[in-house]
């Protein structure tokens, strides 16, 4: 059960940095002014949103058991 947790935790945040990377990607070519600066703000977005899916670490301190 936990194996496609984290495949499917591992998919999901594919996506989500291939959205971040896409729209980071297109806002660069876009010339300079306030749809850009928009632009720059919602890949931010999606890129803590991609970040925000990513690895879950185990807590310090006793090993599990």
């Amino acid at each position: 059960m936990q194996v496609m947790r984290r495949e499917t935790r591992s998919a999901e945040r594919l996506e989500w940095d291939t959205r971040a990377s896409e729209a980071l990607e297109q806002a660069r070519q876009m010339p300079p002014g306030p749809q850009r600066n928009e632009a720059l703000k919602e890949a931010s977005r999606l890129r803590c949103s991609a970040d925000a899916r990513g690895l879950v670490f185990a807590k310090r301190g006793r090993p599990p058991k």
